[in-house]
């Protein structure tokens, strides 16, 4: 039974970042005695909590399990402290979908072939796409002199140039990723770190 002297967990927030997901909130204080923590979890589907694989744990986080990879669904998550036989009240967090709710982090820049008056890039995706995605990469670049004026550019293959550069010429750049899928949600990532290149001489 729910007892009013043992406190319940706060700030129980989902963090979602590359589709990985896990719930954490903070510790709660007792002068004496392990509090171990429970997690349960249910899917919009089924109107019914289930066990995740954090039972009575001492950690003040749960990592999702593959079970609800699925990144379409909506889940509802909530945990509850334990001390003996006393448990406090259950917290319950917001529903969450991954494909609204998680942050998508920036492309990893593999390679950049300079040329005089192109910069030849090539990134890989930072998660692991799946059937009905659709992968758009916004790039920003700039003369390093003149930073103020930024060109874009949007591109959907993993290689791709940056044409039309001055040679001999300092240019830096930034990518971030934008997830479109099918349900026509479009997410938009974190931008890379800028990274800059000289163009070369023709």
């Amino acid at each position: 039974e729910s007892s009013p002297h043992l406190p319940a967990p706060k700030d129980v927030m989902i963090y979602s970042y590359n589709f990985d997901s896990l719930l954490r909130w903070s510790p709660v204080k007792v002068d004496r005695g392990l509090v171990l923590y429970t997690v349960h979890f249910k899917t919009g589907a089924f109107n019914h909590w289930d066990e995740m694989n954090c039972t009575r744990i001492t950690q003040t986080e749960c990592s999702f399990p593959w079970s609800l990879k699925e990144r379409r669904w909506t889940v509802v998550l909530r945990v509850r402290a334990e001390l003996g036989q006393v448990t406090s009240d259950w917290v319950q967090t917001d529903p969450f979908v991954a494909e609204r709710n998680t942050t998508i982090g920036p492309p990893k820049v593999n390679s950049v072939i300079v040329s005089s008056d192109s910069l030849l890039v090539s990134v890989t995706p930072p998660f692991g796409s799946e059937a009905g995605d659709f992968l758009q990469y916004h790039v920003s670049y700039w003369e390093n002199a003149t930073s103020t004026t930024k060109k874009e550019t949007k591109m959907s293959n993993t290689l791709f140039k940056i044409r039309n550069l001055k040679e001999m010429t300092l240019y830096c750049f930034s990518i971030q990723v934008e997830l479109m899928t099918y349900s026509d949600l479009q997410l938009l990532g974190l931008q890379s770190d800028p990274e800059c290149y000289r163009t070369t001489i023709s």
